[in-house]
């Protein structure tokens, strides 16, 4: 089975390959054993991510705060935000991923600035969580994740029956569910509540610059110096924002990400496994061979005889 991947830009941000192009619209059911090492790599778009689970657990980072995503809970993910999800045991997760540009609500430039524009651009919300069952004040009859899961769901199946037109259903429910959540105060969430907000998050831009900076330049040497200076932080810093927003040390997310490119090269291209190392920055086979294996449970010559 093809392995799911993101294309990302030299930024660290997600190429967003839309259902159609000129509409910034991305509906997929997706499951967690399809992406290598049951887990996404980390990146950003411009979108807005809607996540329900539909079957098991996941984890779910976004920026330095981490959320167990169980069935029937819904997440918002927020523009411009790093983000990824991962397995919890190596256990499947079954999953529906919308993506929606912030464009895809200003036919009306009034309500965008009014009420879209705040949200994508506030500097204390992430993302809104929302668990399974979970009662907010204003909803008498039902949990906002199972209302949300139904607006979600009708999306997924209008997409998957691509009637003529299913498009602009599509912008209908989008407009309803954040009009849902408006209505009750939680897309800009209240601080005095609690409900669904994330903290604000310092050092985003900093690790957003120093994961830019190791996407541009992981074919050659780069030194933790370096990484630091990516982000203006010190060396010590530059460790404990890669633990807090990875747990991973500086070099160890560089090794997996040169890791992920290989397995793109051995996979697409003809490259030998020698010329592959060379390209992800790795200077000794022996030791590219040995993180490989450690990582995909293989030798990269099994890797590229089983694609």
């Amino acid at each position: 089975m093809a392995k799911t991947k993101h294309d990302l830009m030299k930024d660290a941000s997600e190429i967003v390959h839309y259902d159609t192009a000129g509409i910034p619209l991305y509906v997929k059911s997706d499951v967690l054993s399809e992406y290598p090492g049951m887990r996404a790599i980390c990146h950003w778009h411009d979108d807005l991510e809607f996540i329900r689970i539909r079957k098991g657990e996941m984890y779910y980072r976004v920026n330095s705060q981490t959320i167990l995503l169980k069935e029937g809970d819904c997440l918002i993910v927020n523009s411009r935000q790093l983000h990824y999800g991962y397995s919890r045991g190596q256990k499947e997760c079954l999953f529906l991923c919308i993506l929606v540009h912030p464009l895809f609500f200003s036919g009306n430039i009034t309500l965008y600035e009014r009420y879209i524009r705040p949200f994508t651009e506030s500097d204390g919300t992430g993302f809104l969580y929302f668990p399974h069952g979970a009662q907010y004040p204003g909803m008498d009859t039902q949990d906002v994740s199972s209302d949300i899961s139904r607006l979600l769901e009708k999306a997924a199946a209008l997409r998957n029956g691509g009637q003529p037109g299913y498009e602009l259903e599509i912008v209908g429910l989008m407009h309803i569910l954040l009009g849902r959540l408006i209505s009750l105060g939680l897309l800009v969430p209240d601080p005095d509540t609690g409900y669904g907000i994330s903290r604000p998050d310092p050092d985003s831009a900093a690790q957003r610059a120093m994961v830019s900076f190791l996407y541009q330049n992981y074919s050659g040497r780069i030194t933790l110096d370096e990484i630091a200076a990516a982000g203006h932080v010190s060396r010590s810093k530059c460790c404990r924002i890669f633990q807090k927003y990875l747990h991973q040390s500086p070099v160890d997310f560089l090794n997996s990400y040169r890791l992920e490119v290989s397995r793109r090269l051995l996979s697409e291209t003809s490259l030998s496994v020698t010329e592959t190392a060379t390209s992800c920055g790795f200077s000794h086979l022996s030791y590219f061979s040995k993180l490989f294996g450690e990582c995909y449970g293989c030798t990269p010559k099994e890797y590229r005889k089983r694609q």
